[in-house]
């Protein structure tokens, strides 16, 4: 799932970008911008962001144009000091229609249809998307599966010992999250998108359930679990 993103960040002079974020974003006063950043683009439940950390994310933010105030890309500090950089879907949405070869797209819905999944919506068993190049002579499809996507309702027991279950996207917007599922790994095959992951991918590196490739080069970008 994971790809490796290099920046050739040794070489990029931390100030000059965040001045060019500053410029950009009409911050006349750059700590400000780097103590915003820092509370708005990260989630985070304890500790504290390292400026290794935040200009990880501006180098990101900047190789693929995305808004770090609007929350087309905001990152996880990971277990070694680094950072799983996320991007929104309207990130998604965005870079890939700004890709000068972008030719437009379609989806494919399985008739199969899944039903038995508690709490969750009606769902083909499949979306298959298809992205079509100005450059090339056949179309990119990638097809995703709704078992190898799926996760279950949350369940926790709370101080008083009693169970309850949360319900999140899987289940009260099934399809949706299956058709951004195929979007995503299609628009990684078809453009070379790498480092960058949706929220759901995020949350299962950081909770130790999704096994990323790492490239030691690129160690403040791609998390290692």
């Amino acid at each position: 799932m994971g790809g490796s993103f290099e920046p050739e960040y040794a070489t990029i002079n931390k100030n000059t970008l965040i001045k060019k974020f500053a410029d950009k974003f009409n911050f006349p006063d750059e700590q400000k911008l780097i103590d915003t950043l820092k509370a708005t683009a990260f989630k985070l439940k304890e500790g504290v962001v390292t400026d290794e950390q935040m200009s990880a994310l501006l180098i990101v933010a900047d190789q693929y144009g995305l808004n770090p105030f609007t929350k087309e890309i905001f990152a996880y500090p990971d277990k070694q000091n680094g950072i799983v950089p996320v991007v929104s879907v309207d990130g998604w949405s965005r870079i890939i229609n700004q890709h000068p070869d972008m030719d437009g797209l379609e989806f494919v819905y399985d008739n199969e249809w899944v039903t038995d999944l508690v709490g969750a919506k009606p769902c083909p068993a499949s979306i298959e998307c298809v992205i079509y190049r100005k450059d090339r002579s056949h179309p990119i499809r990638i097809r995703e599966f709704l078992d190898e996507i799926y996760r279950p309702p949350y369940n926790g027991t709370d101080k008083q010992g009693k169970s309850y279950v949360i319900n999140g996207p899987h289940q009260t917007h099934t399809k949706r999250m299956l058709r951004h599922k195929s979007l995503i790994q299609c628009a990684r095959i078809a453009f070379g998108f790498v480092g960058i992951y949706d929220q759901d991918e995020a949350e299962r590196i950081i909770e130790g359930q999704a096994v990323v490739m790492t490239d030691p080069s690129s160690s403040l970008l791609e998390p290692s679990v």
